[in-house]
């Protein structure tokens, strides 16, 4: 019996039924008008960014995540998502959340704020890795944003994991092809770098763009890092994974070594100097998770207790949807990812990974070029042809997961993905493009301005849910509770702890 027939008949109802989802959505709070960064503090409204179990920022003071629980559909994980939404809206004032994975319009680079968490070791440890990745990076590029998805499936080991997660990078070409929908920026993102995009029309606010492409975030001047390109992290399984990260997270790198821990005043640059400051820094389509205890490193957890779930990385905010994304999404990934799991997953090569990487920048830039190339082994393949062949073994997974919840949510799923495979003029990124040509003057701007300002409306417009706005002053009041309560325990200084936290025996 082959490995994907067992794996089918394992497939029982209660391991369908237990298979779970959560989304941690980025956002930029811009101004309304014509989408200025918002430079205010993280709203008190909202409680505390270090505590606050729904509501937090990612890099900047300016930048919100969000923070869905655990839930068995993807309709209920849209709702909560929603709710939050509700909440938050309801705290900023006039100000919107940014409806597209490139930013609005970004002051000086040192002028974006870093996000701040307050006194405590661990608040202060959180700025000064932001303050660590500004310096590496550029503030810039962190204000990206973008939609993470949650998956576990029970029963899932860690060869089984790492072997869904192979799959998983051979095949999102599908996603950010599908997905993506970031193919123009706002030209004060790449002022003063050399960029290779082209200007959208004549009239616009400096927008560029590439023709063809899907997902500008997940391209060369996305999350990409010279620095981090030296790593060939091989997936075959938990102990060489961690073997990588951990060599990259005490290896020190000459470029980091010159910014140095302390700047001559004596304030904080970056956590450390090796490659690595820590294990959230290492980027890429998908990550291994598993949850941490309090003060406990990722790594040390995975080692440990095993992957829990996996992180997928790679999904645009979708401008087109109230909140990022829609729940028939979410069924395409789950979809996406028994796939992944139920087929056969020959271990990574560095060749391979190499190749992986050249077709996720030509996807990224180029995906809706007709008759684009991807490298398969060792033949190229049209995009086209290989994501055909994939929705089409997608069939039986989503009629298997129909007729287990009931319905026909995963056989639409699908279909919808086949029609935009059919027609691409229906994906994100040609959509974003043509409506900014013919309703915004190839504003960027403009065009993302006018999604926010919609989703705003939308997700106001629906009924809220008795009590939401009780219980979440509740949760805030509750956050900042705890953070005194984390400030007032420390006892240890900022450096000790900095280098306790950081010993590579912690690792293990």
């Amino acid at each position: 019996m082959s490995d994907w027939l067992q794996r089918w008949k394992a497939l029982d109802p209660a391991r369908l039924a237990g298979m779970r989802r959560g989304v941690e959505k980025e956002s930029l709070r811009a101004l309304p008008g014509m989408g200025s960064l918002a430079l205010t503090p993280h709203p008190a409204a909202l409680g505390s960014a270090l505590t606050h179990e729904t509501v937090t920022t990612d890099f900047s003071e300016s930048q919100l995540e969000l923070i869905t629980g655990v839930h068995p559909s993807a309709q209920d994980c849209v709702q909560q998502l929603t709710e939050i939404h509700q909440a938050v809206y309801r705290s900023l004032g006039d100000e919107l959340m940014w409806s597209s994975s490139m930013p609005c319009l970004l002051p000086a680079d040192e002028t974006i704020p870093l996000g701040r968490y307050g006194s405590s070791n661990i608040g202060r440890a959180k700025s000064v890795y932001r303050m660590g990745l500004g310096h590496r990076y550029g503030r810039r590029m962190q204000t990206i944003s973008g939609i993470h998805y949650n998956w576990s499936l029970p029963g899932l080991g860690n060869e089984e994991y790492f072997g869904l997660i192979r799959n998983f990078r051979r095949h999102s070409f599908l996603l950010l092809t599908l997905f993506g929908a970031s193919p123009a920026l706002c030209g004060s993102f790449v002022a003063g770098r050399d960029h290779g995009l082209q200007p959208l029309g004549s009239e616009g606010d400096g927008a560029l763009h590439l023709p063809y492409a899907t997902s500008l975030r997940m391209g060369r001047l996305g999350y990409q890092s010279d620095a981090q390109s030296t790593l060939s992290v091989s997936y075959n399984n938990l102990d060489g994974y961690a073997a990588s990260l951990q060599e990259a997270l005490t290896r020190p790198y000459p470029a980091y070594e010159k910014v140095g821990i302390l700047n001559p005043g004596g304030e904080y640059n970056q956590l450390s100097t090796t490659l690595l400051q820590i294990e959230n820094e290492f980027y890429g389509t998908i990550r291994p998770k598993r949850t941490i205890r309090s003060g406990e490193r990722p790594l040390h957890a995975l080692r440990e207790r095993g992957v829990e779930y996996v992180e997928v990385r790679c999904m645009d905010l979708d401008p087109f949807e109230p909140v990022g994304i829609a729940a028939g999404t979410m069924r395409f990934l789950d979809i996406f990812l028994l796939h992944c799991w139920l087929t056969d997953s020959p271990g990574d090569t560095p060749t391979e990974l190499a190749a992986l990487a050249r077709n996720q920048q030509r996807t990224a830039s180029a995906g809706r070029e007709p008759g684009l190339l991807l490298e398969r082994g060792e033949r190229s393949v049209t995009l086209r042809d290989w994501g055909q062949e994939l929705l089409e073994a997608f069939g039986p997974i989503a009629d298997r997961l129909d007729a287990e919840f009931g319905g026909s949510l995963y056989r639409e799923a699908l279909g919808q993905a086949r029609q935009r495979w059919a027609d691409f003029d229906q994906l994100p990124s040609a959509r974003v493009l043509a409506q900014m040509q013919a309703e915004h003057g190839s504003s960027h701007l403009g065009f993302i301005a006018r999604q926010s300002e919609w989703a705003r409306q939308t997700v106001l417009d629906q009924p809220t849910p008795p009590g939401l706005m009780e219980r979440f002053e509740t949760s805030v009041r509750q956050s900042l509770e705890k953070q005194a309560e984390i400030e007032a325990a420390d006892t240890m200084d900022f450096e000790t702890f900095r280098q306790q936290y950081l010993d590579p025996a912690h690792l293990r």
